[in-house]
């Protein structure tokens, strides 16, 4: 599995349509065939602080959600409503191993 963890900062006049944006992304990208998980997390004590959760079968699955529709359409609204430039990290699943 390959794991996705984006963490973004929006302008506080922009949090719900970036919320809005961001669920509409997680819809599209959940149709996806390598897409497992897409969630989109605020922070409680801050709700300018978003992280999106994304768990795809393989890295070449991200690579796929990058060029859908519905990301680009995420991306360039996202630019408008960031107070910063996002930060990623990607991760390989270590535990549970998958039973298969």
């Amino acid at each position: 599995m390959f794991v996705v963890i984006a963490n973004i900062q929006v302008k506080p006049e922009s949090v719900e349509a970036f919320r809005e944006a961001c669920i509409a992304n997680s819809r599209g990208s959940l149709q996806e065939p390598e897409c497992l998980r897409f969630d989109v997390l605020q922070q409680q004590e801050d709700p300018t602080k978003f992280s999106l959760y994304e768990v795809y079968r393989r890295a070449e699955g991200f690579a796929a959600h990058k060029e859908t529709p519905h990301y680009a359409a995420w991306a360039e609204k996202a630019a408008t409503m960031q107070a910063g430039p996002r930060a990623s990290a990607k991760f390989t699943k270590v535990y549970p191993e998958d039973a298969s």
